[in-house]
């Protein structure tokens, strides 16, 4: 279970865009029995392929011809205009990436996709929290998350709540400890 910390839930500004969204509606659309499969399923699977290998099959094409398959894909037109403009937008987010940059993005929204509705809620929640902290403390936090990651999980509550890390706020203390209960759910860098 995630403490909850004073800012949980109310929304901190994220550094960086949303994924493709794989959920299933209102953001996607839902097979209909007896209609030919959507691009957004109930299990926010796309036809069974994930984000990544329908990347990997389309990365020869240029932006321009990606968005135009995307255009193609079963279900596509069915969506709302806006969600067809920000997966557009999200597109050209990922081709303007840095191939280490996209590749980290695709294996988290990867992770994101294997994660249960509860689960995906909770890794929210924490990243609400982390945004809501201002930016140096934010990097602060991140900076002792991933040192604390590389420990076994059972000594890294114990390090954390010794004097190395005496100097955390108790609201960097709340999401320290929250990104710690949410690590397995989180893909490694």
């Amino acid at each position: 279970m995630v403490v909850a910390g004073p800012h949980h839930g109310f929304g901190g500004q994220q550094e960086r865009p949303a994924p493709i969204e794989r959920r299933p509606p209102p953001t996607g659309a839902m097979v209909q029995p007896g209609s030919q499969q959507h691009l957004v399923g109930p299990n926010g699977r796309r036809g069974g392929e994930h984000l990544p290998e329908w990347m990997a099959q389309h990365q020869g094409m240029t932006l321009e011809q990606q968005q135009a398959a995307l255009d193609r894909e079963p279900g596509f037109r069915e969506l709302p205009p806006q969600t067809q403009a920000q997966m557009h937008q999200r597109l050209a987010q990922l081709n303007a990436m840095t191939p280490e940059m996209r590749a980290r993005t695709l294996a988290h929204t990867e992770a994101m996709e294997r994660l249960s509705p509860a689960q995906r809620s909770q890794v929210r929640g924490v990243m609400e929290q982390l945004g809501s902290l201002p930016m140096e403390q934010r990097r602060q936090v991140m900076r002792s998350f991933r040192e604390l990651r590389m420990l076994p999980p059972e000594q890294r509550m114990g390090l954390m709540n010794s004097p190395r890390y005496g100097w955390l706020s108790y609201e960097q203390r709340v999401v320290l400890t929250n990104l710690i209960v949410i690590a397995p759910m989180l893909p490694t860098d």
